[in-house]
């Protein structure tokens, strides 16, 4: 079973993605709703897998992803973007992002690039 951060600005988001993953066997351990908040949390939880929203108050998700990436290159962070952020996107992947997940999602989408991960 894989330990989940899920990281998003909006309660919604967070609620529909633990929602989803916790049915499909994944164990989300932590939530965060900025990207300051979102590095403190996988210091103190250390989760296989981060979701990350890119727009996000504080610190958006590309420079939490770099500061994660600078604690743990090895983090797994899969960032999830709306729709029209491609050029986002490319970014994060070349910061380290491991894949990513555009919104509006499907259960099946979320879960086949998380599993993959």
């Amino acid at each position: 079973m894989k330990n989940v951060l899920i990281v998003d600005d909006t309660m919604f988001m967070r609620l529909s993605l633990k929602t989803m993953l916790e049915k499909n066997g994944f164990n989300v351990i932590g939530e965060a709703a900025n990207g300051a908040i979102a590095v403190e949390k996988y210091q103190e939880l250390h989760p296989d897998i981060v979701t990350m929203d890119i727009t996000m108050p504080v610190v958006d998700g590309l420079e939490a992803l770099r500061q994660i990436r600078a604690i743990d290159g090895q983090a797994k962070v899969v960032m999830v973007s709306a729709m029209g952020q491609e050029v986002m996107i490319r970014n994060a992947v070349m910061a380290g992002a491991k894949n990513f997940i555009v919104k509006p999602f499907t259960e099946e989408s979320v879960i086949k690039v998380l599993s993959k991960v």
